[in-house]
């Protein structure tokens, strides 16, 4: 995800600590949303039933989130009925945005059920009703973080994926689109149109995308097999085209070559009113409707978006305190895309202007850490230093292993936790294994710990010696970063001909360096490998 406004102790967090209270004797399956637009009204009229695991014995209740109606606002919903699979009518209680099902006897390990919810009202949140930009009228989801609740009935926390469906009546002059494949169009009586999409693959709540408007519907190929289409008001559909189809094509071919198979059943590129710059629904990506302009300049939009379909959809952050798996992930995989599609130098200087970025929020933040520590205020899930700081990590961590390493275990974490969930410490682990290397220092010190190092320091030349001295300080607060850090020596003053590795460790360390004569220069991480701030030059 990309938004045009983003200003926003070692170890995994305590799972008895969490803010959310996981319900870990109930898994959902999957979804499936039946729901009533119209025209006259904002009221939604809904019925969703929803497939159950029951992992443990002895489970009475069912607990889903479901925002309940505001006295303040009259927005929110309004529960009319629960029953079970086979219809019987159940007790609930809808308090406090939860509605809390009596099972009505205790449940057996492994059981399934399924529950039927019907229920109706004005969303206060995640779900757009409204114009676009054209004046049209306009249905659009918006669930990002935990906003479906504001109208669907879900376990609304990225630990718990399903699958899922739509089946969306609405009058016959709109089109919808959601997640997965099309199922089923059909008119029905009155000026009505039934729509069906099935999600076939889980997937987090906040994942799931509904729009319904007035669409020019392009099919532009297939990508391994998969259908890649764009959903685009009428009157953006030939600026849609020159925008979305290149970049589309060209970052799934990098990611499905890097990474591992595309995840799900199509591509979707729509355009939306709900979004400022881009929401990774899983197989149907929400652009902001503005973005849309028709000059090609949208290929870092795409690749971040079309990153997000293999890191965030496909492996999960199981917890909120690990966001920067899917936001440094997408970051860094745009920047990899980069590389791959402008060469090296146009990375190194995306990179340093990241760096200035990351720099900046210290100076507002000091304290911050990447990994959260049990958030409650979701307001707060993500600021830049999610996006740019996580970047920078993976990109540290490809410094640390080698690139073909790192590749390597990126395959095998993809692999490993594709439609599951995964912590910083699963990543960490298959880093380990696949490179051979103990990793637990690096992770804690750049993603545990608040900060960034700053160096100060220089170098001179010992001609009796043949060698150089080089004096580095740390001098940011708390103890000394662990720094595998490159130094550049240039015979002529150009780029470096021949690099050094310094082990820097300490607040305050000296390396001699043996040479045939005086360097013209000496550079600090010529390469850029590492994230810091330095102040370094001749004596």
């Amino acid at each position: 995800m990309l938004r045009t406004a983003l200003c926003l102790a070692l170890g995994a967090t305590s799972a008895i600590a969490d803010t959310y209270s996981r319900i870990g004797s109930v898994d959902a399956l999957n979804y499936t949303f039946r729901v009533t637009l119209a025209d006259e009204t904002d009221e939604v009229a809904a019925e969703a039933t929803i497939d159950l695991r029951l992992v443990s014995d002895g489970v009475t209740e069912v607990r889903l989130d479901l925002v309940g109606l505001s006295p303040e606002n009259g927005r929110g919903m309004t529960v009319e009925a629960v029953t079970s699979g086979v219809g019987n009518p159940l007790r609930f209680a809808h308090e406090a945005n939860q509605l809390r099902i009596q099972l009505g006897k205790p449940s057996a390990a492994e059981q399934r059920i399924q529950l039927t919810v019907r229920y109706r009202g004005t969303p206060a949140s995640g779900l757009r009703i409204g114009p676009n930009k054209y004046g049209e009228r306009t249905f659009f989801s918006d669930h990002w973080p935990d906003k479906a609740r504001h109208w669907l009935p879900t376990i609304d926390h990225p630990y718990d994926k399903a699958t899922g469906e739509f089946v969306v009546t609405a009058p016959a002059h709109y089109q919808v689109v959601s997640n997965g494949l099309l199922l089923e169009e059909t008119d029905l009586p009155g000026g009505r149109r039934r729509t069906h999409w099935k999600q076939s693959v889980p997937i987090a709540t906040w994942l799931y995308a509904l729009g319904v408007a007035r669409f020019a519907v392009q099919h532009v190929g297939e990508f391994d097999g998969k259908p890649i289409q764009l959903w685009l008001y009428p009157q953006d559909r030939d600026a849609g085209f020159r925008d979305f189809g290149e970049p589309t094509r060209h970052s799934l071919a990098f990611f499905r070559e890097r990474i591992g198979p595309y995840p799900y059943e199509k591509l979707a590129n729509v355009q939306s009113a709900s979004v400022q710059g881009g929401m990774e629904c899983a197989s149907a990506i929400f652009y902001g409707e503005d973005r849309v302009k028709g000059q090609g300049a949208l290929a870092r939009l795409v690749a971040h978006e079309v990153a997000h379909q293999w890191w965030g959809n496909a492996v999960t952050e199981g917890d909120w305190d690990d966001v920067w798996l899917s936001e440094g992930f997408a970051t860094y995989f745009t920047l990899l895309f980069v590389e791959h599609a402008y060469g090296r130098d146009q990375l190194l200087e995306e990179l340093r202007t990241s760096r200035k970025t990351i720099l900046a929020f210290e100076e507002k933040n000091p304290g911050y850490r990447i990994v959260h520590d049990n958030l409650s205020d979701m307001s707060k899930v993500i600021t830049s230093h999610t996006y740019q700081k996580g970047a920078w990590t993976l990109h540290m961590l490809r410094g640390i292993v080698g690139t073909d390493p790192f590749w390597t275990g990126i395959r095998e974490y993809y692999r490993r936790y594709r439609d599951g969930n995964a912590s910083t410490d699963d990543l960490r682990r298959v880093m380990e294994e696949t490179t051979g290397l103990d990793l637990s220092w690096f992770f804690q010190q750049w993603l545990y710990r608040e900060g960034i190092p700053r160096l100060r320091g220089g170098w001179r030349y010992d001609a009796a010696a043949g060698q150089i001295e080089i004096e580095l300080a740390q001098t940011q607060p708390g103890p000394p970063f662990r720094l595998p850090l490159e130094v550049g020596l240039s015979r002529s003053g150009g780029s470096a001909s021949r690099i050094e590795r310094l082990d820097l460790a300490e607040a305050r360390q000296t390396f001699r360096i043996p040479v045939p004569g005086k360097p013209a220069s000496v550079v600090l991480d010529p390469n850029l490998w590492i994230l810091m701030e330095s102040d370094f030059g001749p004596r």
